[in-house]
């Protein structure tokens, strides 16, 4: 019995997304040739792996069995591809990165072209969003994620570090002083990211200060707060790749330069599996040269 492979994954797919249509589309079937697929697959087998009404979708036990050892014969397909042709890894194939919506304009759209030309035989399909993507639910190869890894079942790779520093526009410093030490920052108005607070702080002496935050500006988008903070109302905790050409210009300025953050990690993570395909190699390589512990995008801030 010859399995299709294009049948195989459409199946794990439909268990990912529990939605036919959808999953029919990035095989750019329809909905038609895709239910027909299933049930030829269901035919081979000889067993029902789908329970399908209008309008939900469920896997039986026979589709659990068969979709553990399906993701396992569609890796094995992929490296046994990789391994083949002129002896070596080729990048090849559609490629899913997820990434924040202002990382990914800021830093990876930009790059697109160059790694695009260097591996012809790639697709990149760059899903830009600030939710947390399910890699597996949403059919993610590589996901680009700042701060520490909570998901046990990823693994990451850092690209860079992701300095923090504290800044404000000079006419609020000018308006309101300049702070001299960690304490004065309770008198002023924070711009507080809400997933940030309290502020990690470390002190010329190397102690950690935990600072809590307060001010009448709060937001769950670093880029709201960025140009809150060009605007004029309060001191904000940036990341350096997001603040870097406004530090630059003197549209900001560092606050308390020798009080540090705790910094952070920009990292890419992908599942955690045996083989990792060459697609998603050649992505992770590509940034982690063009990025490195040195990033470009803290040259020139003091």
């Amino acid at each position: 019995m010859a399995l299709d492979l294009t049948d195989v994954a459409l199946f794990v797919r439909v268990c990912a997304t529990r939605n036919l249509s959808a999953a029919g589309r990035e095989f750019g079937l329809s909905p038609a040739a895709s239910s027909s697929r299933m049930a030829q697959l269901e035919k081979q087998l000889g067993a029902r792996l789908l329970h399908r009404t209008t309008r939900q979708i469920t896997v039986t036990q026979d589709g659990e069995v068969f979709l553990e050892r399906a993701v396992a014969l569609l890796d094995a397909a992929e490296q046994a591809s990789a391994a083949v042709g002129h002896g070596n890894a080729q990048a090849q194939g559609l490629l899913r990165v997820a990434a924040s919506v202002t990382f990914g304009r800021l830093y990876l759209v930009p790059e697109v072209p160059r790694f695009l030309e260097e591996h012809p035989g790639v697709q990149l399909d760059l899903r830009l969003s600030d939710l947390t993507h399910d890699l597996a639910a949403d059919g993610i190869d590589v996901a680009i994620r700042i701060g520490p890894l909570r998901d046990s079942a990823l693994v990451a790779r850092p690209l860079a570090p992701s300095k923090l520093v504290l800044c404000a526009a000079p006419d609020y410093l000018r308006r309101r002083g300049v702070p001299q030490q960690p304490s004065d920052l309770l008198r002023h108005e924070c711009l507080v990211l809400q997933a940030m607070n309290p502020w990690r702080l470390r002190a010329r002496d190397g102690s950690e200060l935990l600072l809590r935050a307060n001010g009448r500006f709060r937001s769950d988008n670093g880029e709201a707060l960025r140009d809150a903070a060009i605007a004029g109302l309060g001191i904000s905790l940036s990341s350096t790749w997001l603040v870097a050409d406004q530090l630059r210009s003197g549209a900001l300025v560092r606050v308390l330069p020798g009080c540090q953050s705790t910094d952070s990690v920009i990292s890419a993570v992908y599942l955690n599996r045996r083989f990792l395909p060459p697609k998603s190699q050649a992505f992770i390589d590509f940034f982690s040269r063009r990025f490195g512990p040195q990033p470009y995008w803290d040259e020139g801030i003091a």
